[in-house]
This record gives structure tokens, C-alpha cells and sequence, in this order.
């Protein structure tokens, strides 16, 4: 059984930034690809950012390209999503999502790409 927690989301003012953390536990995921999603209220869940297992692809949203990295520690199993000047319309959970899949050589990109998901991390951007 595989779960994934979210931490470092909270509370901050356009411009600022934060920065996201995914551990997941059950078995090491260094050989799945993982990707980072976000909802907010009313809103169906869309892809942020995700990235092979190697780091060899990296797929980012349109409104994520130039402000948010994505980017992964595999000797320590972690996933990390950069949130640099923060908007308010980036208020939303942001979810961390591995597939099952291995070796991937393209990063998926839809919510059912991906069969683990954590409970998801509050980002909350005031202006």
C-alpha cells in the first residue's frame, strides 16, 4: 500500500512563495513517474507539473511555466513543487500523484494516469 503526504502549504501574499513536499511510504516510488495536481472550489482537479522517474521529462501547465519547479530527490524519495510568485488564482489543494506504471519515459498528464494520491496540501495566496 502506497501513501503519499503533502506538506508546506499555507498561508501568503501575491508574490510570495512556497514550497511544496511529497514523502510517500509503502515502497519507493524512484521508478514511477510523479506529478503534482491542484483543485480549488467548484473546480475540477488539473494537472500543476509532472515529471519521469529520471527527470528526463518535464511537463508544466501553462500557467505553471516560468513560476513553479517541479523536481525530485530520489536517494531520499521526496517530490517538490517550487511555488514562486504566487497569484491569488493559485488558491487551491495541491495534490501529490504517482502511477504505478515504471519507466515512463513521457510524464503523464491526467488525473487518471495516476493510481496514488495524498490527502492534499491548502495553498491559500492573498493580494
Amino acid at each position: 500500500q502506497v501513501q503519499l503526504v503533502e506538506s508546506g502549504g499555507g498561508s501568503a501574499e501575491a508574490g510570495a512563495s512556497l514550497r511544496l513536499s511529497c514523502v510517500p511510504s509503502g515502497r519507493p516510488l524512484f521508478t514511477s513517474a510523479m506529478g503534482w495536481f491542484r483543485q480549488a472550489p467548484g473546480q475540477e482537479r488539473e494537472i500543476v507539473a509532472a515529471v519521469t522517474w529520471d527527470g528526463g521529462h518535464i511537463y508544466y501547465a501553462d500557467f505553471a511555466k516560468g513560476r513553479f519547479t517541479i523536481s525530485r530527490d530520489n536517494n531520499n524519495n521526496r517530490l517538490y513543487l517550487q511555488l514562486n510568485n504566487l497569484k491569488p488564482e493559485d488558491t487551491a489543494t495541491y495534490y501529490c500523484a504517482a502511477e504505478q506504471r515504471q519507466y515512463r519515459t513521457v510524464a503523464p498528464i491526467y488525473v487518471d494516469a495516476y493510481e496514488y494520491w495524498g490527502q492534499g496540501t491548502q495553498v491559500t495566496v492573498s493580494s
